[in-house]
């Protein structure tokens, strides 16, 4: 007997600010912080908190760096975060009976 598509869940995604930040970074190469933010509609300190949770899970790549004198921050997903949510979004499909 196979295992249920509920078994093949991403634990870390089940907070929603996180699902919303791996859905806004797979349809895109890398996205800024700011876009980020107001895409999503969460705070500065709510969004470093979670991004900073998913990098640390090898799910996203922050790079940080200057445009002009300001300071910027972008987001991406590594491959293994591509996978990872690919691997979600399917188990989530799954469940609902979308495939």
């Amino acid at each position: 007997m196979s295992a249920h598509a509920r078994e093949r869940l991403n634990d870390d995604f089940s907070n929603p600010v996180r699902l919303s930040l791996m859905g806004s970074l797979h349809a895109v190469d890398e996205a800024d912080f700011k876009s980020l933010k107001e895409a999503i509609g969460i705070s500065d300190s709510v969004l470093s908190r979670h991004l900073s949770a998913l990098e640390a899970a090898g799910y996203v790549h922050i790079k940080k760096g200057y445009v002009g004198k300001r300071p910027r921050t972008w987001a991406k997903l590594t491959s293994s975060g591509h996978q990872a949510f690919a691997q979600h979004v399917q188990a989530l499909k799954e469940i609902t009976g979308l495939v």
